[in-house]
């Protein structure tokens, strides 16, 4: 499976749990973190940990592995590390206060397909 397919799942999965806001950023030009970074953002804690459970599920039902998830307990600004694809799942308030998008500005943005019902 290829890391756009990666990319769609992990961007449905964020959509199933209501996650605000999802951009997926094409990272390989302006970064050797990562091929994609996608981005999102939940109105309190609980759902933001919503997001990265939902994630996590798609990931383990494709046998997709985890690298590291970092931030749960305080659930403001959790990572899911998943090599060439890097979730960040914000607060709305730390969305708002880092604004990644703006940061990497230079990433392209990469086209999803969500929250499209038929």
């Amino acid at each position: 499976m290829g890391n756009k397919e990666i990319l769609q799942i992990v961007a449905e999965a964020c959509d199933d749990k209501r996650a605000e806001d999802i951009v997926a950023l094409d990272m390989n030009e302006v970064s050797l973190v990562a091929d994609y970074f996608l981005i999102c953002h939940g109105s309190n804690e609980r759902q933001v940990q919503a997001i990265s459970r939902g994630i996590k599920d798609a990931m383990d039902e494709r046998d997709i592995a985890v690298k590291r998830m970092e931030g749960f307990e305080q659930s403001r600004w959790i990572l899911v590390d998943l090599g060439d694809i890097v979730c960040h799942i914000f607060h709305k308030d730390e969305r708002n206060y880092y604004n990644l998008e703006r940061l990497w500005g230079d990433a392209v943005r990469v086209p999803l397909q969500i929250g499209q019902e038929g």
